[in-house]
């Protein structure tokens, strides 16, 4: 695949009948659950699930999308979704990118930022990024301007 960023995590997956609008394409809203379940997929890679979550009493919550939709993908279609987290401030902010491609010939269908704050589950207000949250994220940031061509 040709991915924007080095390193990506991924996850393929077929789009389901459920997906399709009445344009006969995946609804545009179905991409924020693609973004959604890779970022859950990515996190417990990194070791934190949302047992951690709960235990630390944060989460981290969107705050803006930005999708880019390039071409409809339809039903039955194998699609790859990769994710990189690409800004950390070791503070309240994280924010990652997204790009989905078309199995069968590698055209880029979407691409997004989603920009995320991290606050107190029990209460919503804004909270420092917890230690473990570094320990496991910090390492996964990836610099956007390493490309694989720049990799070769």
């Amino acid at each position: 695949m040709q991915w924007d960023l080095a390193q990506p995590f991924t996850t393929r997956f077929v789009v389901a009948a459920e997906a399709i609008d009445h344009y006969r394409h995946v609804n545009n809203a179905e991409y924020l659950r693609y973004i959604e379940e890779v970022s859950w997929q990515h996190s417990n890679q990194l070791g934190l699930t949302m047992d951690d979550y709960e235990r630390l009493d944060r989460a981290l919550v969107v705050i803006r999308h930005e999708i880019d939709y390039l071409a409809p993908a339809f039903e039955g279609e194998e699609l790859e979704m990769a994710t990189w987290i690409v800004e950390y401030d070791q503070r309240f902010r994280v924010a990652r990118r997204f790009q989905l491609i078309r199995v069968s010939d590698q055209k880029t269908l979407m691409r997004g930022y989603t920009y995320f704050a991290c606050v107190a589950l029990s209460n919503g207000r804004l909270r420092r990024l917890p230690e473990e949250f570094n320990t496991h994220y910090l390492p996964a940031l990836v610099t956007e301007n390493l490309t694989q061509a720049s990799q070769k």
